[in-house]
């Protein structure tokens, strides 16, 4: 088996227990952080480590003004947008269940613009794969609910980052097709810092209490997340339709579900383990299709 071959079939599951992983992380640092300064944080870190890679790679940055332009947008939607408005959408009282299942509508939202954006047909078998597969992260995240009121504002907030990671997909896969993947996360991670900064002195007081949990959860969102996670999402984007890709996170809430149970003690209930076995068959549909 070819190494390439071989990390076509590895990226998908690691990509999706790597990215499962930022629930845990966003849960440990939260009594010892403001969150988007630790996003802040976390964009710069990566950026110092990606420049330094680069740097011993001798990997060529790109020559275009549009390359940059395009990379520095993707990083906005990806990065700066979509995860600083999920933290402020949360911070702002917006239940996380509430937000995990916005964030659950991304591969429905990604099937309707995939055909007008970039021509890719989503078939029935697909259609039925993303259906099941939300249904089935839905019933992970039911329990988590709540009976508490949501904050409009909170809900709108939540609702613009689902819509800016899926515009930021498909804004990648558009346009990022060839550059080097570590060139481009770098200027991401630009175009991320350019969103947070502003968020942050608006927002936040940079408060970050440099406790060890909090510097083990930064270690492992630098260097786990902001660069293994999100190095594979743009390999798995640039080889595969982004349908496909964004079905993927489906399996999210119940990898995080099952790593919550395994590390804090939380109950899972029979109404989460068949939303786990839903969401894996929808996600096993829409592969196939």
């Amino acid at each position: 088996m070819s190494f390439d071959t071989l990390m076509a079939r590895m990226a998908p599951p690691v990509f999706v227990v790597i990215w499962a992983t930022g629930f845990i992380v966003a849960r440990i640092i939260a009594p010892h952080a403001e969150p988007l300064t630790f996003l802040l944080v976390r964009y710069l870190l990566a950026l110092a480590v990606l420049l330094g890679v680069i740097a011993i790679a001798r990997a060529p940055w790109p020559r275009s003004p549009r390359d940059w332009r395009n990379s520095l947008i993707a990083g906005m939607l990806l990065h700066g947008f979509y995860l600083g408005g999920v933290f402020w959408a949360v911070k702002d009282g917006l239940p996380a269940g509430i937000m995990a299942l916005i964030a659950g509508l991304q591969p429905l939202a990604t099937a309707v613009l995939s055909k007008p954006l970039l021509g890719e047909r989503v078939s029935s078998r697909g259609w039925l794969g993303i259906g099941v597969g939300f249904l089935g992260a839905a019933l992970v995240v039911l329990p988590k609910l709540g009976d508490g009121g949501v904050p409009v504002l909170a809900l709108l907030v939540g609702l613009l980052a689902m819509v800016s990671i899926t515009c930021g997909t498909i804004w990648q896969k558009r346009t990022g097709g060839k550059l080097d993947l570590r060139v481009n996360a770098a200027i991401q991670y630009v175009g991320a810092s350019l969103v947070t900064i502003p968020m942050v002195l608006l927002t936040e007081e940079g408060r970050m209490d440099w406790t060890l949990p909090l510097i083990g959860a930064l270690a492992w969102a630098v260097l786990g997340l902001s660069i293994g996670a999100i190095g594979l999402l743009l390999y798995l984007i640039r080889r595969g339709a982004v349908v496909g890709v964004a079905t993927l996170l489906y399996l999210v809430p119940p990898v995080a579900a099952l790593m919550a149970f395994a590390l804090f003690g939380e109950t899972l209930s029979l109404v989460q383990i068949v939303g786990m076995g839903l969401a894996a068959f929808g996600v096993a549909i829409a592969s196939r299709s």
